[in-house]
């Protein structure tokens, strides 16, 4: 059996991004929302906002701790399997790894505590900034993790140097043309939205699953109430965040693009291709589903606009993980949309959320974290074969590991994350459903 030690990093990489991501697009949004809990609660002195705070604050943590965990394998492999990436860019991404730590995470983790459990302990108003500083927290940590994805997407400001040695290393000549490189106010901006998105579904669906259990307290109708007109806001914002996006990628990575569209041949008056099974032997897309002129209306705002194609570069994307991925993304969007706003005409009309509806929100509880998890394969996967865009390709980064080391610690990850992952979910419904319990009625007109 032909271990390649290329493919298997690639696809460990894949697994911890895929699993660390779902904690962070939870908490970053997850951590403003706690703090507009507590001022409703300040403002109204309502303690169902309160409650609505003390419950979700576990969930915050227990998706923060697991989050930091996670993170922390992923640093691992940059020297075990990728050292080619610090040797060679090691100048950009070391200062802005350790800019996240020093602005966000110590952050976090200083006054998570006080968050937690200082309610009873420390003034008010203490325990309201502590909540403050541990989103502006998680906020920067998301920051700096984007300027250094972004820059890694469309690099800027700097020059390629030889060393003593001869090998090439990157050495910044403008930081301000590094962090705020062609790519990353558009990927900032997406990617809080799509963490408010993640975050209010996941309210969403434990409030539904809460009101299922026959929990009778205020707080859950406000949390429930509060996350689906979060969404109503969200959801046309962050589809037009993603098509803008989509523009400024257009201008900096076609190659990508050629790929999401299923574009092999650069054309005008380009159809937008629904679904097809993209066959890159026959270089064809088969079965396609297409709406004529769609595709050069929405990428060039033009009936007659141009989509370069695949068959114009030298090297592009593996095309049917990006294609799907993003059809992928797209269509939880807009399910996710058309479920936001199903629920925004109920409260409007001001009637009892039906059953089914909860149901579905129950189901859809992590709709936003699988949405972002595409994203972000469209994102990885369409910038290869580079690691770093134009500058290091990833097959050039990889260090002397054997297949066989890469394949166990690769099941080894495999094995923990289904079992975190699973106990993650659990301890949700398990959190909502005691929670539920605990509000229940003993007998007609009593409350525990």
């Amino acid at each position: 059996m032909d271990l390649d030690p290329f493919v298997l990093s690639r696809i460990q990489f894949a697994a911890n991004i895929t699993f660390h991501i779902m904690f962070p697009s939870i908490t970053i949004a997850l951590g403003w929302i706690l703090l507009f809990f507590k001022l409703r609660f300040q403002s109204t002195r309502d303690t169902g906002w309160m409650e609505a705070y003390f419950f979700f604050t576990k969930v915050f943590a227990l998706t923060f701790a697991i989050g930091v965990v996670s993170g922390v394998t992923m640093s691992f492999q940059f020297g075990t399997n990728w050292p080619g990436y610090m040797e060679t860019v090691g100048n950009i991404a070391g200062p802005l790894l350790a800019y996240e730590i020093l602005t966000a995470f110590f952050l976090e983790a200083t006054f998570l505590g006080v968050m937690l459990f200082g309610y009873r302990r420390v003034p008010p108003w203490l325990h309201t900034l502590a909540t403050f500083l541990v989103a502006i927290g998680t906020t920067a940590s998301a920051f700096w993790i984007l300027v250094l994805n972004s820059w890694m997407q469309t690099p800027a400001g700097f020059d390629m140097i030889a060393n003593e040695t001869g090998q090439l290393q990157a050495h910044v000549t403008s930081w301000w043309d590094v962090v705020f490189n062609p790519s990353m106010p558009y990927r900032l901006v997406h990617m809080l939205l799509a963490s408010g998105a993640s975050a209010a579904f996941l309210i969403a669906g434990l409030s539904a699953y809460r009101l299922l259990q026959d929990d009778p307290s205020t707080s859950v109708r406000k949390t429930l109430a509060s996350a689906i007109i979060m969404l109503g806001f969200l959801m046309p914002l962050q589809i037009l965040a993603g098509h803008e996006q989509g523009i400024n990628t257009k201008e900096h990575q076609p190659a990508k693009i050629a790929a999401i569209e299923g574009a092999w041949n650069t054309q005008g008056q380009a159809p937008l291709v629904l679904f097809a099974w993209p066959n890159e032997k026959t270089r064809q897309n088969d079965l396609a589903l297409e709406i004529p002129y769609a595709g050069s209306l929405i990428v060039t705002h033009s009936l007659d606009g141009v989509i370069q194609g695949l068959n114009d570069f030298d090297t592009h994307p593996p095309v049917k993980p990006v294609f799907f991925s993003f059809r992928l993304m797209v269509g939880l969007g807009f399910l996710m949309l058309g479920t936001a706003w199903f629920g925004c005409y109920v409260l409007i009309r001001k009637k009892e959320m039906p059953r089914a509806y909860l149901y579905g929100l129950v189901i859809m509880s992590l709709s936003g974290v699988f949405a972002t998890i595409a994203g972000w394969y469209v994102t990885e996967i369409g910038r290869q074969p580079w690691l770093v865009q134009g500058v290091l390709l990833t097959k050039d980064a990889l260090g002397p590991v054997s297949g066989g080391m890469v394949l166990s610690t690769l099941l080894a990850y495999l094995s923990v994350y289904v079992f975190l992952a699973t106990g993650y979910v659990t301890t949700l419904f398990y959190l909502a459903a005691k929670a539920a319990q605990g509000n229940a009625p003993l007998h007609k007109g009593e409350r525990k």
